[in-house]
């Protein structure tokens, strides 16, 4: 987790977290898929495989499998990747049953802190339905005060409606697997077809899914098992406590970021390092701020439902989109990045030196210049120039 759970907008930002819109994916893993076609896709810098995935609507495990590649799911630039699609694959916390059932719909207004996943579960349909009701793309994004259809069911069973009688645990095996070099539990999971969670569970390992080199875990195998979105994410960091729908949207991030899986740390700070040259921050700056706030995790998030390597709420996104003219995803390892550095460079351009900047991103830029730095932010702003040093 990050060193602090502030957004890239600072304290202010931290209220308005409580009504942020969720970038919401699909945390789904395929349980049963019949490819029906492929397409092929040459990878280019700052692709992952998890990037990949969401591009194309499939999942980190089917690319793995299709392009028989390594536990971490190692690409190179140049590299043609075959993207497996399929028209009839069973996708979700588990296999949905084909049943016919009557449809009816509903009309819901999007409301601050809404995702699709909270809203399939709320209606008792899936996150697919309302996608394809609604002609969202691959990234389910949603906005507040939009309208959506909401398909629903008289008859059959469907999405959250058969979860309590599909998702019992059907653990029958394990084996176990000492961590390389490299490893992310998301990775182990792809490569034994079981889930992050279900590792988790089996090895008593933190919301953080941490391991290290040399670690023997227990992996179960399974056909079945029960997909987490509570518990990853606590409500509460240094004496503050969160509003559970914040915590809520944070604990479904956690669960998508870490059922896709994520870069690994060196990938992220390469990323990192190469947007800032891009976008014309200083690198070193980036890399430093990156560093304090998750160290180079994308899977980290926060109480406050800040997302990824960088940080960034919701609502810190939505500005950051503006900033660079098209929506950007914060589950996106490529967007995150984008998002964080897009801050910095304003935050850069709007300050006459470096050390305000700083103090913007973690306190706000506003609250800095109406109150001084706090404390916190001074000890922040240290931290990060001390880093910088490091990363010159």
């Amino acid at each position: 987790m990050s060193s602090q759970p502030r957004s890239a907008l600072g304290t202010t930002a931290l209220r308005r977290a409580t009504g942020g819109v969720g970038l919401a994916l699909v945390a789904a893993t395929v349980v049963t898929a019949q490819p029906a076609q492929a397409k092929d896709h040459v990878v280019e810098p700052g692709d992952t495989v998890s990037h990949l995935a969401l591009r194309y609507g499939t999942t980190v495990k089917a690319i793995v499998a299709a392009n028989r590649l390594d536990s971490r799911a190692f690409i190179r630039v140049g590299q043609t990747l075959a993207i497996p699609t399929a028209s009839d694959a069973t996708t979700g916390t588990a296999s949905r049953t084909t049943s016919t059932p009557t449809a009816t719909t509903t009309r819901y207004t999007v409301v601050s802190g809404d995702t699709v996943s909270h809203i399939a579960a709320r209606y008792g349909t899936t996150v697919q339905a309302i996608v394809a009701a609604n002609g969202l793309d691959s990234r389910a994004f949603i906005r507040i005060g939009q309208t959506l259809t909401i398909p629903t069911s008289t008859g059959g069973t469907t999405g959250a409606a058969s979860a309590s009688a599909s998702t019992t645990s059907s653990a029958t095996s394990t084996t176990t697997y000492t961590v390389a070099s490299g490893d992310t539990v998301s990775h182990i999971a792809a490569r034994y077809g079981t889930t992050v969670q279900a590792i988790v569970a089996a090895n008593g390992l933190d919301s953080r899914a941490f391991i290290r080199i040399g670690q023997t875990l227990t992996i179960p195998t399974s056909t079945g098992g029960t997909t987490v979105t509570s518990g990853l994410v606590g409500s509460t960091f240094e004496g503050r406590t969160y509003p559970a729908a914040t915590v809520a949207s944070a604990n479904q991030n956690k669960a998508t970021l870490l059922a896709i899986g994520v870069p690994s740390r060196s990938e992220m700070r390469a990323l990192v390092e190469q947007t800032a040259r891009d976008m014309g921050v200083d690198p070193a700056l980036a890399l430093a701020v990156a560093y304090q706030e998750s160290g180079f995790n994308q899977a980290a998030v926060s109480p406050a439902n800040a997302i990824g390597v960088m940080q960034v709420i919701p609502s810190s996104g939505e500005w950051a989109s503006d900033l660079v003219g098209r929506d950007l995803n914060l589950l996106d390892p490529q967007d995150n990045v984008v998002a964080g550095v897009a801050i910095l460079r304003a935050l850069t351009s709007a300050t006459d030196d470096t050390s305000t900047a700083i103090a913007g991103y973690y306190q706000g830029l506003a609250s800095v210049r109406r109150n001084g730095m706090f404390a916190d932010t001074r000890r922040y702003v240290a931290s990060v120039r001390t880093l910088m040093s490091r990363f010159a």
